[in-house]
């Protein structure tokens, strides 16, 4: 612009440009809808070539594609070949455009039942209405899982592991080998292990998604959620991302971006302490069993240990006295907090029946393991011996 002078009220309006070169040490948080070009030319470049220029936020943004390079980094980091990752504004929006992108009608899903019951909820009453037919499955069945395969409509198998909230692993390279052999899509849910602790992208998963709201954040103070795959998906499923809206705000970003500097410190603790209230929880005379991939009694221990760096800072525990016991303990923790969530600093519980899992068919909760007096449990980085006391003191009430 010229150098005459404008009204007040124009100057006001006008935005204000940096004055200087800058390199912050930080990541800047970019809070802008949209980019300017300095010419008609660059904006048609800019439209012709989305993907390599920022036009507007829905499609790309600084902080937001920063933050998605470094965690596809991160999630691929002993695979081989390119990828990328786009981030969502939660997990559900992550698990949506994922499989909006690759299935048709008339496509089949293999899926396990003991999965996190919004995954189970959104393909049972929101793709089932588009065509797409699911079928819930033992994964852990190689022989059913190949015979199921043969069938020319299965398209994707959608699995977790850990699992949410019984803790089955699942062996991922097996299961991922299957899938490619009859020409089907994998996409995994590693929310619960993050790439601090197992990579599925090297042992031949196709697709990887997040809910970066619970470990990768860690800090319970931001939504979102992630989905990573080889550059030869990105054209597909950034065609649909960006048409769906399903993009984070630069500051749930770079929320995100802070969370992560610690992931590698913060799953070590979560790991250590899980263990510890594992063993307790084994041995106390009120709990009937305990769901820890760590504890060599799990039934996936061997497959945990094969695949997993350390076991993470889920478990879930039934008490002997059922729901009306389990009501009891959770009432009476102090240190211990009653929060639908997981993946946060602090400890938190749950009980899946009435909460996570609420609309999820009693008879498919049943077959995933998941009784009426599961309680699932987010060990936190707090001092293991405080929490042992805290879960001593409730369970003795219980």
């Amino acid at each position: 612009m010229e150098n005459r002078k404008v009204s007040l009220e124009t100057l006001m309006v006008m935005e204000s440009k940096e004055q200087r070169t800058i390199d912050p040490h930080v990541l800047p948080i970019y809070a802008t809808s949209g980019f300017s070009f300095q010419n008609i030319e660059e904006g048609i470049d800019a439209f012709l070539n989305p993907s390599e220029k920022h036009l507007y936020s829905r499609f790309a943004n600084p902080t937001i594609d920063t933050v998605a390079t470094k965690l596809a980094r991160l999630e691929s980091y002993d695979a081989d070949g390119d990828y990328f990752c786009l981030l969502t504004n939660t997990g559900m929006s992550a698990i949506t455009t994922a499989l909006v992108s690759v299935l048709e009608k008339g496509d089949i899903v293999l899926t396990q039942p003991n999965i996190y019951g919004g995954s189970t909820e959104l393909m049972q009453r929101i793709l089932s209405k588009f065509g797409v037919t699911i079928e819930t499955i033992d994964l852990s069945d190689m022989d059913l899982l190949s015979q199921k395969l043969t069938q020319k409509e299965v398209k994707l198998v959608y699995f977790e592991t850990p699992a949410n909230p019984t803790l089955s692993c699942l062996p991922i390279e097996k299961l991922a080998a299957l899938a490619k052999e009859h020409n089907a899509i994998s996409i995994m849910d590693n929310t619960f292990a993050t790439p601090a602790l197992q990579r599925p992208l090297s042992m031949g998963v196709d697709i990887v998604i997040h809910s970066t709201t619970k470990y990768l954040n860690g800090h319970g103070n931001g939504m979102g959620g992630a989905i990573i795959a080889a550059n030869n998906w990105y054209g597909k499923i950034w065609g649909h991302y960006k048409l769906l809206g399903t993009n984070p705000s630069p500051f749930e970003a770079w929320l995100l971006h802070n969370g992560m500097k610690t992931l590698s410190l913060r799953m070590e603790k979560h790991s250590y302490n899980a263990q510890r209230m594992a063993d307790f929880l084994s041995e106390h005379p009120s709990v009937d069993r305990v769901n820890y991939p760590g504890l060599t009694t799990h039934p996936d221990h061997e497959i945990a240990a094969s695949q997993m760096a350390k076991f993470g800072g889920m478990m879930s525990f039934e008490l002997k006295g059922g729901f009306e016991s389990g009501k009891r303990m959770m009432n009476e923790v102090d240190i211990c907090q009653l929060v639908p969530t997981l993946g946060n600093v602090d400890t938190l519980i749950l009980h899946p029946a009435s909460m996570s899992h609420l609309h999820v068919a009693p008879e498919i909760r049943r077959q995933a393991g998941i009784s009426d007096g599961l309680i699932r449990m987010s060990v936190g980085i707090e001092n293991i011996d405080d929490l042992i006391a805290d879960l001593d003191k409730a369970l003795a009430i219980s």
